[in-house]
């Protein structure tokens, strides 16, 4: 075998060292989500009931211009990287970051006290000054540090920086809010905490690709820009699905109802950190095959990378959905119960939004197309949402995104059919995606069935502790005699050798 024969062999890492890099970085990940769910539940404890609601508020809005300022250039080096030489990947990486700051500028803009177009519920934010402007800025700005790591292959490198700013955020916030309870003091902690996210990443660029020029080349970056600014806009116009009902929740309710229903939505991330941990190991790997013309190759991954994703997340969705009461009243307290019905709702759209199809669309430059049917879906989406919360209170402020994601993967998986010439049973393993949440369903329905007759008596914390034991016993059963998930679970098992 010639040396080119065997580098070309090697681009392509092999399957079980993709899941194990899955399974390490999905950890990782899981904690971070894990303190993420945990901090808002210190907030709530903490923190009135009027300044929980305007952390959230904060929040949503600091998310809704992460959803728009980075138009993808990050996500663009996933396409770039993979087949560019050292001093390219520099140049793309220093263009990235010269973006984002621009960005981060104009975003800051838009949730400052001098946008006149900002919402009346935005204004209680003008008290803090630049604080909340400022956040916004470092944020979009160190954003890169998210992925970059991932990108270039280095998952140890990611999962130590997740873990650690997690562990930091975590810690900081949650003293400082039982302390204090003041949330100018939590506002200040998250801006210095923004700023040390932005110093970590100009060390590492430093130390891994250098900050010597050059910094911008007029043609590479078009080039750049012209692959990324479609993907971009679509993937702001998905990002503002997920905020838009948010939105109507926070103009139609008062601002207790909207922080009830912002953690219905909390879920959503669960379902996006497997898929983000999952995906973004194989999408190198994806993005070489798809280089070479191996097309089905690359098709392959991405339906592997989505069971083991079901494997993981269908069975804790449907946990969710059964002991939706039992979770947020032991979890958040009685005074935000009222978002149980929309947490049902929305797990009916996350079992949809489990196929991820987005990373074949960006290796296909389907980038316009992704735009315009997310323009669309955007737009039904709100409009569902605002009729039917009218209609069925918070439950339907959240029908639209449900709408939106069926819609949209359906419509994308008949492009990704017609692009490839492949059939729509060819594109994904339905069989096993089916039986994963066949079985997850029977389990939690054993689960809440069990303990609604024989432990009703007892507290909230046995109850879910052992509906949980009784669905991942039952589950497993199941899908061990499928044989379903057998490869991800040995590679999980090859993480302690």
């Amino acid at each position: 075998m010639t040396a080119a024969i065997e580098a070309k062999a090697e681009a392509v890492a092999p399957m079980g060292v993709l899941r194990r890099r899955a399974l390490f970085l999905g950890g990782a990940n899981a904690l971070d989500y894990a303190l993420q769910f945990l901090l808002p539940v210190v907030l709530a404890r903490s923190l009135d009931a009027q300044a929980f609601g305007e952390y959230r508020l904060l929040w949503l809005a600091v998310i809704t211009i992460m959803a728009v300022a980075p138009l993808a250039m990050p996500q663009s080096l996933y396409y770039f990287l993979p087949r560019s030489d050292a001093a390219a990947k520099r140049l793309y990486v220093h263009q990235t970051i010269l973006y984002l700051a621009c960005a981060g500028l104009i975003g800051a803009l838009v949730i400052s006290p001098w946008n006149p177009l900002q919402p009346a519920s935005m204004r209680a934010f003008d008290q803090y000054g630049l604080l909340v402007p400022s956040l916004g800025l470092l944020l979009i700005s160190s954003c890169l540090l998210d992925l970059l790591p991932t990108i270039e292959e280095r998952v140890v490198w990611q999962a130590g920086i997740t873990i650690s700013l997690s562990l930091l955020r975590a810690v900081t916030l949650s003293l400082a809010a039982w302390l204090t309870g003041d949330l100018r003091v939590l506002i200040w902690l998250l801006v210095g905490f923004a700023l040390l996210k932005l110093v970590l990443l100009f060390c590492y660029v430093g130390k891994t690709q250098g900050l010597t020029g050059p910094w911008l080349q007029r043609k590479s970056f078009v080039e750049q820009f012209r692959h990324a600014a479609p993907f971009g806009l679509s993937g702001a116009l998905y990002g503002l699905r997920g905020q838009a009902d948010q939105w109507v929740a926070l103009t139609l309710f008062s601002l207790t109802s909207f922080a009830a229903f912002s953690i219905a939505a909390v879920l959503g991330p669960l379902v996006n950190l497997f898929r983000v941990s999952v995906n973004h190991v194989f999408l190198p790997s994806m993005s070489r095959l798809q280089g070479e013309g191996n097309l089905s190759g690359m098709l392959d991954l991405n339906s592997r990378a989505n069971v083991m994703v079901a494997a993981l997340v269908y069975p804790l969705l449907a946990f969710a959905f059964v002991f939706a009461e039992e979770l947020i009243t032991a979890v958040y307290t009685a005074t935000y119960v009222e978002a149980a019905s929309a947490m049902r709702v929305y797990i009916v759209s996350l079992t949809a939004l489990v196929v991820e199809i987005a990373s074949i669309t960006l290796l296909l430059r389907e980038g316009v197309f992704a735009f315009r049917l997310n323009l669309l879906v955007l737009g039904l989406s709100v409009v569902v949402s605002w009729f039917a919360a009218q209609r069925y209170g918070l439950a339907g402020a959240a029908v639209g995104s449900v709408l939106a994601i069926f819609l949209d993967r359906f419509v994308t998986l008949r492009r990704i059919q017609q692009r490839m010439a492949t059939p729509l049973h060819r594109l994904q393993d339905w069989r096993s995606l089916g039986l994963l949440l066949l079985f997850s369903g029977l389990a939690a329905a054993l689960a809440g069935t069990v303990t609604g007759h024989y432990l009703i008596q007892h507290g909230l914390i046995v109850q879910l502790l052992a509906g949980g034991m009784i669905l991942a016993a039952a589950y497993a059963a199941m899908t061990a005699l499928h044989g379903i998930g057998r490869g991800w679970l040995l590679a999980a098992c090859r993480l302690k050798t």
